[in-house]
Parts: C-alpha cells; sequence; structure tokens
C-alpha cells in the first residue's frame, strides 16, 4: 500500500459496524457524548445502526456534524468520546470513530436527492460571511445556514476544505469525501467563493459595502514553523505544509498529468511527532523515497499523532530516530546532503505535561539524505491584519477572542487554529459551531444595533 495513495483504513462493513454497534450498553447518562467537542448524540446514532436504519443514525449525527465521514477518518476519538466510553474502562471502549464514519459513508453512497440534507431554518433575511473552508468555517457555515442565515465563503484557494484538502493525504482522507461533505453544505444553500483572498482580493470594508452582517474568521493558522538551524535553506528543505499541499490539493504525485510538480527525495529525513509529520513520511514513501527516517526529540509515548497514524508509518517503513533534534542541515553545491541531530534525554516534565527533552552533549551525529520535511508546527499567517486591520491579535499573532468567538470589532467573530493555535479537526468545528449560535444570538437580539449590510 505505500506505492499508491489509495486509502489505507477501508471501514466497516455492514457486518461489521452492526457488530460493533452491539457492544453499545446504551447507558442512561452516556458519557461519550460529553467527550465529543460538538455533543453528538452517540448513543441515539448507535442505537439506529443497530435497528438497522441508516438513515436515522445519519439525521441524529447531522443534527450537530455536517461532516460526519470526514471526522470518522481523522478526528482523535481515542482521545475524546472513545476516552469516556464506559467500557475503555476495563477494555476496548466502542469504535465511535469507525460507526460515524460507516453512516456518513452510506449517506455519501446514495444520490444527491436522496442524501440526507441538512436541516435549514426559515429565511431570516441576514447576511453571513465565514472567511476561510476549512473544518471550523464549514462548521459555522452549516450552523448559520440551520439557523437561517444567507451564508457565503471565502476560501484563498481554489478548492474548498481548507486543511481538509490541502493538509490530509488521500491515503487517509479521500479529496472526494471533502468534495462530498462539502457539496451538501452548497445544496442546504451555502455559497462558496473560491480563489478569494480576505486581506487581498477583498477587505473587512468590502464585506461590509457587500451587505454582510456578520463575520467570521476561520483561516486557521497556516504558516509553517522551521527549524532554526543552519542550512534551512538548502535545496531540498520543503516545509510540511508546502509539500502535503503540492501532492493533497495540487495532485502533485500525478505528475506529468498534473501541472504542478514536487521533489522526489530518495532519501527523507522528516522533523516532527504529530499527525503533520506522519503523513508528509507516509507521503515521501509514496513518492519513491528509499529511505524516510522520522526525527522527533522525545520518546513513541509522547507522540502527539493519533496511534494509528503511528503504526501505519511503521508498517510501511517509516524509520523511527527517536530522542534526537535537529542541529544542522548540511549540502554542497546548494543542495542537501544531510541532516545532523543530536541526542536528548527526557527531563522533567514541561507546560504541555510532557517530559521536557535535555541535549546530552557531545552526542551529534549526521543522517545521510537528499531532502528534509520540518513538521514542527505552524504560527498565524501575517495577512490577517490586512484582512481585519482592527481586529486585536493575542503576543503571538492569533486572534483574540472570548468564549463564543467575539473578537474586538462588534459582528465579527473568529474560531479555530487562528484563535487556539493548531488543534483537531473536530475541535475547530466546535468553535464555529459555537460562534455561529453567538453570532445568531447577536443578529436576532432586539437590542442590536445591526442594520443589514453594516458590519459594526
Amino acid at each position: 500500500r505505500a506505492s499508491d495513495f489509495d486509502e489505507v483504513n477501508l471501514g466497516y462493513s455492514e457486518d461489521d459496524a452492526l457488530a460493533e454497534a452491539a457492544r453499545c450498553l446504551q447507558c442512561r447518562n452516556a458519557t461519550c457524548i460529553e467527550g465529543c467537542p460538538v455533543q453528538i448524540d452517540i448513543k441515539s446514532f448507535i442505537a439506529r445502526i443497530t435497528a438497522g436504519d441508516h438513515r436515522g443514525g445519519v439525521e441524529v449525527i447531522k443534527q450537530r456534524n455536517a461532516l460526519p465521514s470526514v471526522c470518522g477518518r481523522v478526528c482523535p476519538q481515542e482521545t475524546q468520546c472513545e476516552a469516556a466510553c464506559v467500557l475503555a474502562k476495563k477494555g476496548q471502549p466502542v469504535a465511535i470513530g469507525w460507526l460515524e464514519r460507516f453512516l456518513g459513508d452510506r449517506d455519501i453512497a446514495c444520490d444527491l436527492e436522496h442524501r440526507c440534507l441538512p436541516e435549514v431554518g426559515e429565511d431570516s433575511g441576514f447576511r453571513c460571511a465565514v472567511v476561510g473552508s476549512g473544518p471550523a468555517g464549514l462548521a459555522c457555515a452549516g450552523e448559520l445556514r440551520r439557523l437561517g442565515h444567507g451564508v457565503t465563503v471565502f476560501e484563498s484557494l481554489h478548492a474548498p476544505g481548507g486543511v481538509l484538502s490541502y493538509g490530509i493525504p488521500e491515503f487517509r482522507l479521500p479529496a472526494r469525501i471533502v468534495a462530498a461533505e462539502v457539496g451538501m453544505l452548497e445544496a442546504a444553500g451555502v455559497e462558496i467563493r473560491c480563489d478569494s483572498v480576505v486581506g487581498a482580493t477583498y477587505t473587512l470594508d468590502d464585506l461590509r459595502a457587500e451587505g454582510f452582517d456578520a463575520v467570521f474568521y476561520g483561516v486557521g493558522a497556516g504558516l509553517p514553523v522551521f527549524l532554526g538551524v543552519p542550512g534551512e535553506n538548502l535545496n531540498g528543505v520543503y516545509s510540511a505544509n508546502e509539500f502535503l499541499t503540492r501532492v493533497n490539493l495540487m495532485r502533485a504525485h500525478e505528475f506529468p498529468h498534473s501541472d504542478t510538480p514536487v521533489w522526489r527525495g530518495r532519501r527523507v529525513v522528516v522533523v516532527g511527532g504529530g499527525n503533520v509529520a506522519m503523513d508528509a513520511a507516509r507521503t515521501a514513501l509514496r513518492l519513491g523515497a528509499e529511505e524516510v527516517v522520522l526525527a522527533y526529540r522525545r520518546t513513541e509515548a509522547e507522540m502527539p499523532a493519533r496511534v494509528e497514524e503511528v503504526e501505519h508509518a511503521k508498517q510501511e517503513g517509516v524509520r523511527f530516530e527517536l530522542l534526537c533534534s535537529p542541529v544542522e542541515v548540511r549540502g554542497h553545491d546548494g543542495w542537501v546532503t544531510g541532516f545532523v541531530a543530536q541526542r536528548m534525554e527526557l527531563g522533567e516534565p514541561d507546560e504541555s505535561g510532557r517530559r521536557a527533552p535535555v541535549c546530552v552533549l557531545g552526542s551529534d551525529f549526521e543522517i545521510e539524505c537528499d531532502t528534509v520535511i520540518p513538521a514542527v508546527g505552524t504560527r498565524a499567517h501575517p495577512l490577517l491584519k490586512a484582512a481585519a486591520p482592527g481586529v486585536e491579535l493575542t503576543a503571538r499573532g492569533y486572534v483574540a477572542a472570548d468564549e463564543d468567538g467575539a473578537t474586538s470589532l462588534p459582528g465579527v467573530y473568529a474560531g479555530g487554529d487562528i484563535v487556539t493555535g493548531a488543534a483537531t479537526v473536530i475541535l475547530a468545528m466546535g468553535a464555529g459551531k459555537k460562534a455561529a449560535r453567538a453570532m445568531d444570538d447577536r443578529l436576532r437580539s432586539p437590542d442590536s444595533a445591526v442594520e443589514s449590510g453594516d458590519v459594526r
């Protein structure tokens, strides 16, 4: 499987889903629901599977989550709803994520006219702009439409989905799944404008002039963080963001049948221990790398990546070089020839609760390579200042927002990674939905000063 981009996890058959659903105890106090950031009625949708009512199960999920096939694939259920499952106390929890995916995929397999459309409320007369079509933006748009508002989503890239489209590989989240889920929102009346960069193509004043009554910023935090070591400007050093965007969204793995080329390393070092690092390493293998090494400064136990992704990377042949930190990228004639790292050992826990790595003096070693891919995090893009110059930012450049997503500008809300920094898909969706409800409250409030066409 490491030689193609076909999806790795094939999901449940109907028999598998029925057997797994039968394990659910249907607890009176369903703690799994409390573990879900968007509060899906998990108990009820699993009961629908047991009863053979697949459409009913989809309807239950879509009351809270418009993207079940996406979330069923990429959300870290093992640390959220499944961690709260009663069965997890003594054994394996119910595979809630796989069951959600099962229902979502059954819905996608139907013709559009037979799919379960999200609910749409009575027309409110208000119009809302959503900036960014990633998880936060899509969730906000879906909730606003459900509440009866007109919604237009502005996406800077040529296809909607945000990180779902550019950041997650085809073998983990197929593009057709994202397109099908986004298509449902469009069928419900959400307008999506691609190639629209708010901050360049549009400004906040332009949105006001176009008649939008409220704005939500869900632009993510896609500016890559580099290693800060000598040699990282050499040819052959790729940020994981650019590498994955070229391959995922721009189909570089199909070159020359696609228009976008990508550097295909023979010996690749990926730096990091999160899901993005796993995605980059597994993608490099599929592009033909003879060897892929994943360098991480802690041990496997501290890796933030999902256990499933770590196991898949190992199975496919990624070599893990643990407890090491980058020192230098070496090169010749402008091209990468090696990656120098220093051995580490774990000390006391840091602010994240994980044991902090400490350098071992005199332990430098070199890995021969022609490609280095840093996957060590992201931060907010400075274009945000141009997009909304009056919005207050934090010291780290993220949008300052309250618990409902309200920013320093009345009528302007924000949520997801642009507020919290890099987090999970479902947490971003939860923030988008919460902001949508706050926007709705403000728009409908009898004390609101909002007039049609004025964001203030």
